[in-house]
């Protein structure tokens, strides 16, 4: 007997023409793969298992026969992230870019640990904070995650400079040399800028302390040289997301410069933290894609990235231009693909999130610098890298704010915003 999935075939159908043809979509932790990416990974890798690492001539290394297909895969995934972002060791296997962060937890850190981070409110990920992966992996017995109390975790935040988008350097080469913790952890959420990481770098040198770059939602942009470049300022690690900036499929990397008495240190701890720390099988089907999706950055990356953040950096003037303030305005809105929103004088973030919604604007509400309630906050969360690789350019940038205004205010935009849209249907940069 046949059986039925009408009903989930015609929601994945309204899903793909709502989400892929009607929506302007500014999630700044999503993008839209290509056909080729999409493609290569409805395949029989997908009932597959193949823990450990590929085996090699006379050695082997998984825990699993029928392998041979996917170990050539993974080699092939391992040498384009290689080449791609000009270093020595990458692991492909972690699922996301969070368990990319947990192996590096589970490998290196432990309970008693201290571990300086960016706050939540400051734009840092929910995961290196206090019940994130970092609170919990260096909490013993008898401490809270709550922080400010006599038996808290020892994670530490570092300090900001006066504009709250920018740390304070010169405060947190202090606070490491004072705290000596035993990682230090940079990168966010909310990501509009560079990190200080060189100007930190030499303090933690000398500490011996590894920094960990969380490079989730730059990813992209770092492999297309429109960001910062960790590996050579000073990152022991530098993990990501494969599905943000960079536009391949939902997975995490780690990524390594280091020499081999730096590997013999740092690398083992991240590899055991991928396997068996954070994951067992990692989704065979979906690293056919990473592949692909490494090809299309090293071919078009440069040029998708550096419009992606003229892109932001355009959007981010015009909503100002509409009276719809974007924060941090005297450095030029944003140096990446993400700008910050303040909404609080029309509803808040939850409102004005769901507003737009209602009119296929796609966002997410974010706390801003000072919110004191992740459910409350005051701002929106926009990232234009989806829109820019449907071939989105400053000009649209504009016609959007106005639609976006207007719907900030209440008006009807929907009709025009689908019309916005039907006219970037076809993907660029692939």
């Amino acid at each position: 007997m046949t059986v039925d999935i009408r009903d989930i075939e015609d929601l994945v159908r309204r899903q793909d023409t709502w989400r892929g043809r009607e929506t302007i979509n500014l999630i700044a932790s999503e993008n839209a793969q290509s056909r080729a990416v999409r493609d290569v990974q409805n395949s029989d890798f997908m009932a597959r298992y193949a823990e450990g690492h590929p085996n090699e001539e006379g050695k082997v290394n998984r825990y699993y026969q029928g392998t041979r297909y996917i170990d050539e895969i993974e080699r092939k995934a391992k040498r384009e992230v290689l080449d791609l972002f000009r270093c020595r060791q990458a692991d492909v296997r972690p699922i996301s870019g969070n368990a990319a962060n947990t192996a590096i937890a589970l490998g290196w850190l432990r309970g008693g640990d201290s571990v300086i981070v960016n706050s939540t409110d400051a734009g840092g990920h929910i995961s290196h904070n206090l019940v994130g992966v970092f609170g919990r992996r260096i909490q013993v017995r008898g401490q809270t995650l709550t922080a400010g109390r006599d038996n808290s975790v020892r994670l530490q935040f570092f300090p900001l400079a006066a504009d709250k988008y920018h740390m304070d350097a010169r405060g947190a080469v202090a606070l490491i040399e004072r705290v000596k913790p035993q990682l230090v952890v940079l990168g966010k959420s909310l990501f509009l800028f560079p990190e200080p990481l060189a100007e930190l770098a030499p303090a933690c040198r000398a500490l011996k302390v590894p920094i960990l770059f969380d490079g989730a939602h730059v990813l992209g942009l770092i492999a297309g040289g429109q960001f910062q470049d960790p590996l050579r300022e000073g990152a022991t690690y530098l993990t990501g997301s494969t599905h943000k900036t960079l536009p391949g499929p939902q997975r995490g990397v780690i990524l390594a410069d280091l020499d081999d008495a730096e590997a013999e240190i740092y690398w083992g701890p991240a590899d055991r933290g991928v396997f068996p720390g954070s994951s067992s099988n990692h989704h065979l089907h979906t690293l056919a894609g990473l592949v692909v999706a490494a090809r299309e950055m090293k071919t078009h990356g440069r040029d998708y990235t550096a419009q992606t953040v003229k892109n932001a950096k355009a959007l981010g003037r015009a909503l100002t231009d509409q009276g719809v303030p974007v924060e941090a305005r005297d450095f030029g809105f944003t140096e990446s693909h993400q700008i910050a929103v303040d909404v609080a004088k029309f509803g808040g973030g939850v409102e004005v999130a769901r507003r737009l919604e209602a009119q296929d604007v796609i966002v997410n509400y974010n706390m801003l610098p000072g919110d004191q309630d992740p459910r409350q906050p005051s701002g929106l969360r926009i990232g234009v890298q989806e829109m820019t690789r449907f071939g989105m350019r400053e000009t649209e940038m504009g016609e959007l704010a106005g639609l976006m205004a207007d719907a900030i205010r209440g008006k009807t935009v929907k009709e025009a915003i689908n019309r916005l849209r039907g006219r970037f249907a076809e993907m660029q940069y692939c």
